[in-house]
């Protein structure tokens, strides 16, 4: 089979391309033919840094960094890091960008002290560098490089300082003196009322202590008395104790029910007591009996000869008895009126 030129330089421009791709992505720092672990982090200047520009951990090249992206406001760098070797860097590392004049710009990762470990794509944390004349400040000078740190966290502090300071916390400073001065002023007053309070002469609580101090005294004069009258509540309820109660009870129940008994007699027809309360026969005998008893009076006062008598030489009277009362007993209960 005869391959034609123009597959020949085809197949090269293919192998060329593919080795121009892989050497070019090596060159930046990425593999194809080992793993390797990707992790990002974000800074506000990466000072110089580029692609393929080594990742250091104790002076130990690690992998390298293979792309730098932005927004476009250039607020904010996101620095894509490619790490070859197969390492563990716990989550609290801070990946720093150093500068080296003979060099390059690297960033160095500071190993922190977390038992977990970052994973790939995750973020880490960053720190600002100081850079290379910092560096080198420390080692000639390291009491002007710590009065230069002083002096940065000074005029930091002042620039918070300046920015707590503005119109509106100003006005809100002085409400809080204000609202202060009136805190003060009440706690002025209570103080003088609390004072008045515990006066020893004339304070409340001097008078409250004198009056329990008076009662406590009267309790402690006449502690034989109360001890006489606790002496008779006990013997009192000894006494009360020793009573045979539930013989009481008894013997006042079985009255009860003899009462009972009795009221229930009472209105009953059955026996003397009960026909005697309830029968009106008994009461029309004794209206009729008195009726009688009044009509023979009364005719005895008027004709007493006809029942007793005293006369010698006259007659006998003959007038009829009585067969009503008279008219002066007219107001009585029990007179029976004529019909008319």
């Amino acid at each position: 089979m005869k391959i034609s030129n123009e597959t020949k330089v085809g197949a090269v421009a293919i192998v060329a391309i593919t080795f121009l791709v892989l050497g070019f992505n090596f060159l930046k720092g990425k593999t194809f033919f080992s793993s390797s672990t990707t992790l990002y982090a974000k800074y506000s200047n990466v000072q110089g840094l580029a692609s393929s520009n080594p990742i250091v951990i104790n002076g130990l090249q690690v992998g390298t960094v293979y792309k730098i992206s932005t927004d476009k406001d250039m607020r904010q760098i996101l620095v894509n890091m490619n790490i070859t070797k197969d390492i563990n860097i716990p989550i609290n590392s801070i990946a720093m960008i150093k500068q080296n004049p003979i060099g390059g710009t690297s960033i160095e990762i500071k190993l922190g002290d977390d038992l977990k470990n970052l994973k790939n794509n995750d973020t880490m944390y960053t720190e600002a560098n100081a850079g290379i004349f910092n560096e080198i400040l420390k080692k000639v000078d390291p009491v002007l490089y710590e009065v230069k740190k002083a002096v940065s966290s000074l005029d930091t502090l002042l620039g918070n300082v300046n920015s707590v300071i503005d119109p509106r916390a100003k006005n809100n400073i002085g409400a809080t003196l204000e609202n202060l001065n009136k805190v003060t002023a009440s706690m002025i007053v209570s103080t003088a009322a609390l004072e008045q309070l515990l006066n020893a002469q004339s304070g409340a609580l001097a008078k409250t202590l004198n009056n329990v101090s008076s009662i406590t005294g009267n309790l402690a004069s006449n502690n034989e008395k109360i001890n006489s009258v606790v002496t008779n509540l006990d013997k009192t309820t000894t006494k009360l104790a020793q009573l045979d109660l539930q013989k009481t009870l008894s013997s006042l129940d079985s009255t009860i029910n003899n009462l009972k008994s009795l009221t229930g007699k009472f209105n009953s027809n059955d026996g003397t007591l009960g026909l005697l309360f309830n029968d009106p026969s008994l009461y029309k005998n004794l209206a009729s009996t008195s009726n009688k008893l009044n009509l023979l009076l009364d005719d005895i006062r008027v004709n007493p000869k006809r029942y007793v008598s005293v006369s010698i030489f006259g007659k006998k009277q003959n007038n009829q008895p009585l067969m009503v009362p008279l008219p002066d007993t007219i107001s009585s209960p029990y007179i029976i009126k004529k019909a008319d």
